[in-house]
């Protein structure tokens, strides 16, 4: 029997448009000015710290490695330091009230309900946790945070690594088999399955690819019964 729901992020409990079309737009606006006066703070300094490693950068070129996160930002790296400076500015615009996160209107119903039948609900997103948290905390449907128990980023390791999985369910103290995960990815699912964790592809948008047939597969979270998996 299923015990926990982990969940993704874009085009599963929210648009991907909102992600592309409003979040990486401000953070590639808003990063160069960031960088320049926050650069010194205790929270950037080791992203900063490890990019410059990563990319034989001096530490002190502030240009230069502006320039190496606004590339990545451009190739649409899943690089965990750009992920957590691109939470710290997404913060201000959340606190700004400059935007709302986008869920779909059956999510926080669903979430609800399924935190009611004690089921524990956890987050897994190429974003960072500080981001996914954010998210949660100012969406259009008011702050969902008290709904989920934990998040993963990318420091639990790749999303299609099945290893990562693995990490997961060893995290959240459950056998895969109880645990069911939520994605419109199915290089994502194949690697939970592999895991052996249940899985169901979200279709939110009727024009994507047809399924494989690997996995089941919904187009709300409202057709998801989770107990039932």
């Amino acid at each position: 029997m299923i015990e926990a729901v982990l969940t993704d992020i874009e085009g599963t409990t929210s648009s991907i448009n909102f992600v592309h079309r409003v979040l990486f737009p401000h953070a590639r606006q808003a990063l160069p000015d960031f960088l320049r006066s926050h650069h010194g703070a205790a929270e950037v300094q080791p992203w900063l710290a490890q990019v410059a490693a990563e990319t034989a950068t001096p530490v002190d070129d502030l240009p230069a490695l502006t320039a190496i996160l606004l590339d990545w930002i451009d190739a649409d790296r899943k690089h965990t330091a750009l992920k957590a400076l691109q939470g710290l500015i997404w913060r201000d615009g959340y606190v700004s009230g400059a935007y709302q996160a986008h869920v779909y209107a059956d999510v926080p119903a669903a979430l609800d309900d399924w935190h009611a039948q004690g089921l524990k609900l956890y987050v897994y997103s190429s974003g960072s946790i500080a981001a996914q948290r954010l998210l949660f905390g100012h969406t259009t449907d008011g702050d969902l945070r008290g709904l989920f128990d934990g998040y993963f980023d990318t420091t639990s390791g790749a999303k299609r690594d099945s290893a990562s999985y693995l990490g997961i369910a060893t995290a959240i103290a459950l056998p895969p088999a109880r645990i069911l995960f939520l994605s419109d990815i199915e290089a994502e699912l194949d690697a939970a399955a592999a895991a052996g964790m249940a899985t169901i592809l979200l279709r939110r948008d009727a024009d994507t690819a047809a399924p494989s047939g690997r996995h089941r597969t919904a187009t709300s979270f409202e057709h998801i019964d989770p107990l039932a998996c």
